[in-house]
């Protein structure tokens, strides 16, 4: 056992120093961007539920506004860094396939790789996830809906249902073979999807490293720009910067958290959390037994404030104890609490009977 672990060290130091991408740092990678969608869907989720009126229209249009803030960051960091957000927070970049020029990281990506790298890592998801939408509607309309006469719509949607699942396996099995051949060494691309943007995955070097250091600084000795123009698009891309960099600052903290609720809310977890929120019953009051003997009636018919019979029964949900309905009433308007077990108690705490009639 320890030969063949010597053997997978070895191995995976040779990757290193040739510059082969392990399969954890690519998956890894490919992970990030998958859990800050649900992430943000979920925030989404929690400011349409506070004001509907206010944040309706981000429930509605959630993939559109989400794939368009995308767009504008990965657009930030293809151009700056020649990586995605996800890549270049793993310290990975992108090396362009077939060119014989050799670029850093911080000139960006050539025209061509530069916009079918958008294309693959926008375009693709957004088109993905609307189709899982699509085929969950109507299958769920198929499901529930009432069948009328078949038309052509509705022979159309039948044959999408069926073939869809055939179709989501493929593109599922197309990444997982490519998986397989990347770790196997047949192929430099661990996704097919960067094999049609024109890209490989690569590690920074100390001169990419350098690169960015020169180019940060030669940005702030630049001379101020004295057009309105230049201004705006210095500070918009000022702005966008450090945007960019608050938010990979956060995804670290914002992923734990994540991994801390998913195991929060695990099924393994359940036992622990239902101990937890499973809370023993309270005694009663100590002062009970007095009144058990003393105050309160024999009959379980008579109110205890009036010692008659009791009339437009109402109990308090504080305690459980029925009255009177103007006896309850009353003293609990005036005291606020329970007359037996002196409970805080408020008027909404008063709950109407109705017993069948005898």
């Amino acid at each position: 056992m320890a030969e063949h672990g010597a053997h997978l060290t070895a191995g995976l130091a040779a990757n290193s120093a040739s510059g082969r991408l392990s399969i954890f740092e690519v998956v890894a990678q490919d992970t990030l961007m998958l859990a800050v969608r649900p992430a943000a869907h979920h925030l989404c989720k929690v400011l349409v539920e506070s004001n509907p009126a206010r944040y309706g229209f981000l429930w509605r249009w959630f993939d559109e506004i989400y794939s368009l803030l995308d767009f504008l960051l990965q657009r930030h960091y293809l151009s700056r860094t020649s990586a995605s957000f996800s890549e270049n927070f793993y310290s990975l970049k992108r090396i362009p396939i077939g060119n014989g020029i050799r670029r850093w990281a911080s000139q960006g990506l050539p025209r061509a790789q530069h916009w079918r790298s958008l294309l693959m890592i926008i375009a693709v998801p957004y088109v993905k996830v609307k189709l899982d939408r699509l085929f969950a509607r109507l299958r769920e309309e198929d499901d529930y809906a009432i069948h009328l006469p078949e038309s052509s719509r509705k022979r159309l949607c039948k044959a999408f249902l069926a073939a869809y699942p055939f179709l989501n396996m493929g593109w599922e099995g197309w990444f997982l073979i490519h998986r397989l051949l990347y770790i196997f060494g047949k192929t430099h691309y661990h996704s097919p999807l960067l094999q049609v943007a024109g890209v490989r995955l690569a590690n920074l070097t100390p001169a990419d490293l350098r690169s960015f250091e020169q180019k940060s600084s030669s940005v702030s000795r630049s001379p101020t720009t004295t057009s309105v123009v230049g201004k705006l698009t210095a500070a918009f891309g000022k702005a966008l910067g450090g945007a960019a960099v608050t938010l990979s600052t956060s995804v670290s903290v914002g992923i734990f958290f994540l991994q801390f609720l998913e195991w929060w809310y695990s099924s393994e977890n359940q036992d622990t959390i239902k101990s937890l929120c499973s809370l023993p019953t309270p005694p009663p009051p100590v002062h009970l037994d007095s009144l058990m003997n003393d105050d309160l009636p024999r009959l379980s018919t008579v109110c205890s404030l009036c010692n008659k019979l009791r009339t437009n029964d109402t109990a308090l949900a504080t305690s459980g104890y029925v009255f009177c309905y103007r006896c309850a009433y009353t003293y609990v308007k005036r005291h606020q609490r329970c007359p037996v077990t002196g409970y805080p108690a408020e008027l909404q705490h008063l709950v109407k009977l109705y017993l069948p009639e005898a």
